[in-house]
């Protein structure tokens, strides 16, 4: 007679609620964008107030298109995985894959080496830090990430709602002062439309002041890997990126006039360090320690948010038998893809401490808007597919806000390849490097 297993495998826990979730898709989009990133739109804009106010709004109103969609989605199908799991139902296992794959070894990884490296540079603001410390820094930081995310999803997503919480006060009483405090609005109004400048050369600016804010508003869509720890997603999610959304822009937008405030658009165009910048001209030279002060804990939430969620593709991958086995397996304690987590921080210290992140990810960032057409694009399967009731949400003005979302992500996309074409080339040679992997996981999984 055989024994049987009186302790069946361990399951993801639901534990993830409609706060955790705000608070998770705010934490992982505010990293170090916004605080660097206006004066390089400002410049791209020719020094146009209001054009680079509407570049910021275009960006956080097309993210918001996009996480309608995607709440629709996680609210049809809510299971770890997220957009992978959308991009596998509508399109096939095969282009669900290459982008799991590619979030692994580059973008997700990339984005966590990225966030580790600035984290060490902002820490070396503070105290000096020898380059060889800035490495161990960098490393450590991972791996105090990875331990949290290890122990259980109820405690990081605590550190994250701390953090995020921390950091939107810090910007919002930053933005606070240098309105009440800043002088920059005097004489303005001569900089708030462009002048003489051809429709050829202000189409490119807006271009590429476009990208730039398309990435400090990246991340929202991490969220969705976390579907299958949510409790209620079906009301949650929607709501979530909803609000989560909403804030952004209104944060994002509120420290855009705040910088204008303190430096003026001459000077906030002419730094790549604006919220420094801006600090110093309203408080002196010892208050920018308190900006990189803020931008440390920003680091920090983003890097836990990416490693809070993007392990769950790993782990719907392995699942499907389509990635190395052991990243399926559930910690019988902590619930957690604990093995998941451990394997895309071991790679993300590889790339931190190697420095191989950056040329990656330059490569790259831009197919994930590949992806994510795709998985807005898949909204449309589901609906056909669809024999339930109606859902307790329903993306609003479909299908308009799912096609202008994914023609808008196209558009950059192709771009993207128009205009660097070598960089394009690269980028999607990586991604389609995951090809014979696929054939080989895939030809596995058969035989099992």
């Amino acid at each position: 007679m055989e024994r049987q297993d009186s302790h069946p495998p361990a399951t993801l826990e639901r534990t993830l609620g409609l706060r955790d979730l705000i608070l998770l898709i705010i934490g992982t989009v505010i990293g170090s964008g916004i605080f660097i990133v206006p004066g390089a739109v400002l410049r791209q804009t020719n020094g146009a107030v209001a054009l680079a106010m509407l570049v910021w709004l275009a960006g956080g109103i097309l993210s918001l298109l996009g996480a309608l969609t995607y709440g629709e989605l996680s609210a049809r199908n809510p299971k770890a995985g997220g957009l992978y799991i959308f991009i596998r139902d509508g399109f096939g296992r095969f282009p669900a894959f290459l982008y799991g794959w590619t979030l692994f070894f580059v973008i997700s990884s990339g984005s966590v080496a990225t966030l580790a490296v600035a984290f060490s540079s902002y820490l070396g603001q503070i105290i000096p830090i020898s380059p060889a410390v800035a490495k161990l820094t960098a490393v450590a930081m991972i791996a105090v990430v990875t331990v949290v995310n290890m122990v259980g999803t109820r405690e990081s997503a605590n550190l994250q709602n701390w953090t995020t919480a921390i950091k939107v006060a810090a910007i919002l009483l930053m933005s606070a002062v240098l309105l009440w405090l800043g002088r920059g609005f005097a004489g303005a109004g001569a900089s708030l439309w462009p002048a003489n400048a051809g429709a050829a050369s202000l189409a490119s600016g807006i271009g590429l002041a476009m990208i730039g804010v398309l990435w400090a508003y990246e991340g929202w869509q991490y969220v969705t890997f976390s579907a299958g720890e949510t409790v209620n997603a079906q009301r949650n999610f929607p709501r979530a990126l909803l609000v989560g959304s909403a804030a952004l822009i209104g944060i994002y937008l509120l420290a855009n006039l705040a910088y204008l405030a303190a430096l003026g658009p001459v000077k906030a165009a002419q730094t790549d360090s604006i919220a420094a910048a801006a600090v110093t001209a309203v408080a002196g030279p010892a208050a920018s320690k308190l900006v990189a002060l803020a931008i440390l804990i920003s680091i920090f939430s983003a890097a836990n948010g990416i490693v809070l969620t993007a392990p769950r593709v790993y782990y719907a991958m392995a699942r499907d038998g389509l990635f190395f086995h052991r990243l399926a397996e559930v910690h019988p304690r902590f619930r957690t893809p604990a093995f998941a987590v451990l394997a895309g921080s071991a790679w993300a210290a590889v790339l931190a401490a190697t420095g191989t992140f950056e040329q990656l990810l330059t490569y790259v960032v831009f197919t994930g808007w590949l992806f994510y057409a795709l998985g807005a694009a898949s909204i449309f399967i589901y609906r056909r597919a669809a024999t339930d009731g109606e859902l307790p949400y329903q993306v609003p003005g479909y299908p308009w806000t799912p096609l202008l979302f994914i023609a808008a992500a196209g558009a950059l996309v192709v771009n993207t390849i128009a205009t660097q074409p070598s960089r394009a080339a690269v980028g999607l040679g990586i991604v389609l490097l995951g090809a014979p992997a696929y054939f080989i996981w895939r030809g596995r999984s058969k035989k099992v």
